[in-house]
């Protein structure tokens, strides 16, 4: 629970403290969801303490005492509604490779913490023309689906199956977030980067055809509306999440049309944000930059080809795509999987050793819970996690380790608390 202070304490007008006639009862009011002193806005503390010498401190004196003395508790993460703790229906999409693997690996955490929600199960192929209509179906009607990677065919002529979920339920913003786990060692610290990605036009728009034997036109669609529409969700994450910065990454120097689009958009909208500092990057310049000073960066904000470029980037620096979780998300539908691309189906020995890294999406899974509404339950799992990490006694290969996926599974629920 956070608060701006924009204004001293006793100027800010709250219309919950009507009917409340002493300055002693509002404030009684307005300091129960904290459970001690030391547990209030820093801000806040230094407004009241600063008022020692009138008349309304000497009113707050005996309530601050008692906050002091009580034992510390749990605090009130969010007051559910009657009927938010109904057991959810999730879509589950297998995938290629390792997908079995680690989407099983999911499912056996979620049953042994006691998570309220269940799977609805489905073999989906990368090699498939099409996503099968009944798993559409099963999507729209969750709202939440959870993925294992869906290889993607090079060339020929195959769409890419991933591509085209997004399309079709409109999955318009792709986040993966990049950060240092403690125990895990890498090059960069104070890594915590968040890439929000266009997802559905740009590069990936799919419209190519041959214009003579030899000649081949790829277009490269951007619109105001969803270069707008990124933009706004972008900082509204960073508002919401207490993030001090967005940074626009563009190729606006050479695609002058194309990417300036999307940097007015993206200026049009920082303009609404005042209090979140706002710059811009060109992507080759980006690239450099992430590799040699990543802690600089906060929220990145990027069309559709630099963003799987620039999240595949920094989750190698932040520790290895196999422990980046991420998302797509829409208006009304999410898919939650491993967030960096690179390596999400692996390769046979893996599957054949059964020796895949579970931790992205395990992960991802932890923000598939926080999304339902399930914050405990997601926070539960992340601290495991982190554990099992920081532990380093259970890890798969790519993290230095000859752990099983099994062995990585066990260690988590034996961590969960």
């Amino acid at each position: 629970m956070q608060f701006n202070f924009s204004r001293p304490v006793h100027h800010i007008h709250y219309p919950l403290f009507h009917g409340f006639s002493t300055t002693q009862q509002k404030l009684s009011l307005f300091l129960a969801p904290f459970h001690s002193f030391n547990s209030l806005p820093d801000r806040l503390q230094s407004e009241i303490e600063s008022k020692s010498s009138t008349s309304m401190a000497r009113r707050f004196t005996p309530i601050l005492k008692q906050l002091r003395t009580r034992s510390p508790s749990r605090s009130v993460t969010y007051m559910p509604r009657p009927g938010d703790g109904a057991p959810r229906e999730v879509t589950l999409i297998s995938g290629d490779g390792i997908g079995p693997l680690v989407t099983g690996a999911v499912e056996q955490v979620m049953e042994a913490m006691h998570a309220p929600v269940y799977f609805d199960r489905y073999q989906v192929r990368g090699d498939m023309k099409s996503a099968p209509p009944e798993v559409i179906e099963s999507i729209r009607k969750n709202k939440v689906c959870l993925k294992g990677g869906l290889r993607t065919p090079v060339g020929g002529g195959v769409n890419s199956l991933n591509v085209q979920l997004r399309k079709e339920l409109d999955l318009y913003a792709s986040l993966v977030h990049c950060f240092n786990l403690e125990g895990l060692q890498t090059k960069h610290e104070n890594v915590d980067i968040v890439v929000i990605r266009e997802n559905t036009e740009g590069e990936y728009s799919g419209l190519e055809h041959g214009v003579v034997p030899g000649v081949v036109e790829s277009l490269k669609v951007m619109t105001k509306f969803c270069s707008e529409r990124i933009a706004r969700y972008a900082f509204e994450y960073a508002y919401l999440n207490n993030r001090k910065q967005v940074t626009a990454v563009h190729k606006a120097n050479i695609m002058k049309l194309a990417d300036g689009i999307f940097l007015e958009s993206c200026q049009e909208v920082a303009s609404l944000y005042p209090s979140i500092k706002y710059n811009e990057i060109i992507v080759d310049n980006c690239c450099m930059q992430l590799v040699s000073k990543p802690e600089q960066f906060d929220v990145m904000v990027t069309p559709n080809l630099y963003g799987n470029l620039v999240a595949n980037t920094a989750a190698g620096i932040a520790g290895g795509t196999g422990v980046m979780p991420g998302g797509n998300v829409g208006a009304d539908h999410a898919i939650f999987e491993q967030g960096a691309s690179a390596g999400n189906v692996g390769n046979d020995k893996l599957v054949e050793k059964k020796k895949a890294n579970p931790v992205a999406l395990l992960l991802s899974s932890a923000m598939m819970l926080r999304h339902l509404q399930f914050p405990s339950f997601a926070d539960r799992l992340e601290i495991a996690m982190k554990h099992v990490i920081s532990q380093g006694k259970y890890r798969t290969k790519d993290l230095g380790g000859s752990s099983t996926t099994q062995e990585v599974v066990d260690a988590v629920i034996a961590n969960l608390v």
